[in-house]
């Protein structure tokens, strides 16, 4: 069965990189010697060595804004729209933005830069290493709405990270329901923190209970379990990976993008038999 993600990406099982932005002015590890210049510089080297090693799309997200807000600064969202503005003519590949952990600054990024999906928390309370974590998802449809970004894709994070569910219900529960009352455009499965492996059962009860929902593996896909995974999941998002010796603070290597990448396409020779 087609998916927007297949109109959208033009391939099955799409890999949206992400480009994991350098600290931000107001973040605690912001440079303020080397100032923007040096961010953008940091993106423009990433964003080459993702495209040139193959990957389907790209997604823009404040990485290393450590602690991360649930309701961020203004400022995040408007560095961020520098970086892909002074980036937007290299762009080759459909990309996303990631304003963490801000669902509604996610969405005005993505109308503000012409970005077509986003990826945050929609739904849900939880316990979180940032403190009580809600959520408003009826908000924030209704922000899309008003500012004119319909067409901006919703991928909500279901199983999110460094956090846990106030509501004790099973996996299978949370995305019956998430399915149902808030209208996501993809479910994204998690692990613990960006690079962990997702667990490949609950990538299952994810799938299965998603009904046409694309489901997207979110963290820890690697070149030696990419089939695996893809086998399930309709697309991925690999960040860590992608790293020099898969370091999450490291920059992007070139050759493991492509190392990847290789086994994606051969996944997907595979698959058309």
């Amino acid at each position: 069965m087609n998916t927007w993600l297949d109109d959208m990406f033009s391939v099955k099982k799409p890999v949206i990189a992400m480009l994991h932005l350098s600290a931000l002015p107001g973040d605690p590890g912001f440079d303020q010697t080397a100032g923007m210049a040096a961010v953008i510089s940091r993106a423009a080297r990433e964003l080459e060595a993702l495209q040139s090693g193959g990957v389907d799309g790209v997604m823009f997200s404040n990485e290393f804004s450590l602690p991360y807000l649930t309701k961020t600064e203004p400022i995040t969202a408007i560095a961020m729209a520098n970086v892909i503005g002074q980036l937007s003519r290299e762009i080759q590949v459909p990309f996303g933005v990631n304003v963490l952990w801000d669902g509604v600054a996610s969405i005005d990024l993505a109308a503000a830069s012409g970005a077509k999906f986003v990826r945050e928390i929609f739904t849900g309370v939880y316990a979180s290493d940032f403190g009580l974590w809600n959520t408003n998802v009826g908000q924030a449809a209704r922000h899309r709405s008003r500012i004119g970004a319909g067409d901006v894709k919703l991928l909500f994070n279901i199983v999110p990270e460094s956090a846990t569910y106030l509501a004790h219900r099973d996996i299978e529960q949370v995305t019956k329901t998430t399915v149902f009352a808030t209208l996501p455009d993809a479910l994204c499965v998690s692990g613990l923190t960006a690079g962990s492996s997702t667990d490949s059962q609950v990538l299952i009860k994810v799938k299965n209970a998603a009904a046409n929902v694309p489901v997207i593996v979110n963290t820890g896909m690697r070149a030696d379990n990419a089939a695996e995974q893809l086998s399930v999941a309709d697309a991925a998002v690999v960040g860590t990976f992608f790293k020099k010796d898969g370091a999450f603070k490291n920059e992007v290597d070139r050759a493991r993008v492509a190392e990847l990448m290789s086994a994606v396409k051969a996944l997907r020779l595979r698959l058309q038999g």
